[in-house]
């Protein structure tokens, strides 16, 4: 144990320090009249669409009632925290966020025009032409509402955000009024693109593909506006249609299969008819499990062959927008990034990104890790952070201790149980994706056993890693610790051994910090020194665990997040640090 360096990451009495402005290149060169205009929902495409994102209107109030007047312009899908948003204000408890929209539109007879929303923070009204129309409660999963009833030629769309952030039991990530260390400025309102299309009076409201690799197919599921009984044609590619009774599964066979790796990152594309409404689909033909090899080790396995998951953790933070990309290109550079440096896997850390982010990962080959959004009280962090670092007995303490865990509202118990499932529900599309992550360190951990299983009810096609770091229960496919102050061995449990942290280490690049505080695990003063304790540790710790049962290891970060300068990237994108 370095105790030295685990002392250094103690934060106490320290002063909030004022964020310097810094752009990515793709925040510099935005044009807000064309704000990340491509189909949102890449998984299921339709060819009639119209983003509503750009310049909205927007107030702050302390009222819930409709403001006489506005406040001024926002760069809608950015939150009015973020630099690009052009607001750079806090929404605060107990304050209101107004935004307003005005559009034409042209009737289509016999069609639904459907609204959507990628993402809003925290808890949200919608109302068209003055009519209260929906509520939604959940800052990370989108929404879509048929506003076809409510329609007038000119037509004034209002939203209404209320954001509690880290002052209450609702999923916040690592989300903080008090910014500072591993924790990361709170930011609220519309944060993912919002966008209509017009659907068919009967339409596709969602469509599931599961692959079964062993039998060469696709199980279907569709979710459709109304309950119909009537054919349904899907073509693969150039193969032939198929056509079909509508029914709860449908199987289609898939010919010549093509596996999905990340060398070789194949998807087939799926057109599907449905009356008169047609969508675009994608899939890959591709299974995660765990198998054991020749040693009898429990290894991870893509397509029943052994892949080590060499990872880089992502919170999805950015200089410019926080949690929203300038533009694709923007998601697309990240990913590559890693790609180029041969990282494999991304853990996507405390955050659900917007659907471009998983396509880019689907066609570019890079597995992902996805974590579950934490909430629940405030957090005691002496016992889920400092005590499990220095005392490792401690570990493999009880889920029971709700107070500890800050889990005792049993509303909030319930709200994070259904995001789980809506997540899953929300992302289950993305062939990327290997692995649930069920709970993280300990933030507001409860009934991880139960949650398990119904994860594992819920999506039987992919991994669980129950308990990212310490307090496991013995449920899930992983054995997985955090280790940034010692160094890890391999224990002796059935599941595999997952490294699911690691690294931390920290180089302050002048020019592209966003604050003069640091946070991280290990400081070097120059890129060279930085690389070579990378290469040290993968060369001498974790290469020679992976023939005692390591099967993946996620170093700590892909970027630099205003004090935590531990990034391979700076905060604005600019410099890598490993190159």
């Amino acid at each position: 144990m370095n105790l030295k360096n685990a002392i250094k990451t103690v934060q106490l009495f320290k002063k909030k320090e004022k964020l310097k402005e810094l752009y990515t290149p793709w925040g510099e060169n935005i044009d807000e009249e064309h704000i990340l205009e491509e189909y949102p929902r890449p998984q299921m495409r339709r060819y009639n669409y119209t983003m509503l994102n750009g310049l909205w209107s927007y107030a702050f109030s302390k009222h819930a009632d409709l403001p006489n007047e506005y406040d001024g312009e926002i760069l809608v899908p950015f939150s009015p925290e973020s630099i690009l948003s052009k607001v750079k204000r806090q929404l605060q408890p107990h304050e209101y966020l107004w935004y307003r929209k005005e559009f034409d539109i042209e009737y289509v007879d016999h069609k639904r025009l459907i609204l959507h929303f990628g993402a809003v923070d925290q808890i949200c009204d919608v109302f068209m032409n003055n009519e209260r129309i929906y509520h939604h409660i959940g800052g990370y999963l989108p929404f879509e509402i048929d506003v076809t009833d409510y329609l007038l030629e000119h037509n004034e769309l209002v939203v209404c955000v209320q954001d509690f952030s880290d002052k209450s039991y609702h999923a916040k990530g690592k989300q903080r009024l008090k910014n500072g260390g591993m924790y990361y400025t709170a930011q609220s309102g519309i944060w993912q693109s919002v966008w209509y299309e017009w659907v068919d009076d009967i339409y596709m409201k969602d469509v599931h593909i599961i692959p079964d690799y062993d039998q060469d197919s696709i199980k279907i599921r569709i979710n459709t506006n109304a309950s119909i009984h009537t054919p349904i044609t899907f073509q693969i590619d150039d193969q032939s249609p198929i056509t079909q009774d509508l029914a709860y599964e449908n199987v289609i066979p898939v010919m010549h299969k093509v596996s999905w790796t990340p060398d070789y990152p194949y998807l087939y594309h799926l057109k599907i008819n449905l009356e008169n409404d047609e969508v675009i689909c994608y899939f890959a033909m591709r299974c995660f499990t765990i198998e054991k090899d020749e040693q009898n080790i429990p290894r991870i396995c893509l397509n029943h062959h052994p892949i080590f998951l060499h990872g880089v953790l992502d919170q999805g933070y950015y200089s410019d927008g926080l949690y929203t990309p300038a533009s694709d290109e923007a998601m697309i550079n990240d990913i590559q990034q890693m790609k180029d440096l041969g990282f494999n896997t991304i853990r996507k850390h405390c955050k659900i990104e917007s659907a471009r982010w998983y396509y880019h990962c689907d066609h570019m080959g890079m597995i992902v890790m996805q974590d579950m959004i934490n909430g629940g009280e405030a957090y005691h962090t002496w016992y889920v952070t400092y005590m499990p670092t220095l005392f490792k007995q401690t570990q493999g303490f009880s889920d029971k201790l709700s107070y500890l865990l800050s889990r005792e509202n049993e509303t909030g118990k319930e709200e994070f149980e259904q995001e789980c499932l809506d997540t899953i529900d929300a992302l289950s599309y993305f062939p990327s994706i290997a692995c649930w992550v069920l709970f993280n360190e300990g933030w507001g951990q409860f009934d991880t056993d139960r949650l398990t299983d119904l994860l594992r009810e819920k999506d039987s096609t992919r991994l669980i890693d129950s308990s990212s770091g310490w307090f496991d229960q013995g449920c899930g496919d992983f054995k997985s610790e955090h280790h940034y102050f010692d160094e890890p061995v391999v224990p002796q449990d059935d599941r595999a051994y997952l490294l699911s942290e690691y690294g931390g280490f920290i180089l302050k690049v002048d020019d592209h910090v966003s604050v003069e505080a640091s946070y991280g695990y290990q400081t070097y003063e120059n890129a060279k020194d930085l690389q070579e304790a990378f290469k040290n540790y993968k060369d001498n710790i974790i290469k020679p665990l992976i023939s005692k049962g390591l099967c993946g290891a996620i170093y700590t970060q892909l970027s630099d997040i205003e004090e935590e300068i531990n990034g391979i990237l700076t905060y604005d994108r600019k410099v890598n640090k490993f190159k």
